[in-house]
């Protein structure tokens, strides 16, 4: 099953708090949430993994 993972905008002129991004099986090994942009804001810096 290929990886879900959640994700928080931290900028404070974002009303977004939290998005899911679904994965395919494809996704390179070595890519992360620094590749992402917040699909509200545009910010990239910003976005921060939900650790469990």
């Amino acid at each position: 099953m290929p990886p879900t993972e959640e994700i928080v905008c931290t900028a404070e002129d974002c009303f977004l708090d939290l998005f899911e991004n679904h994965y395919t099986y494809d996704v390179p090994d070595d890519f992360d949430v620094s590749e992402l942009s917040c699909p509200v804001c545009g910010g990239t810096d910003c976005l921060k993994p939900v650790e469990l």
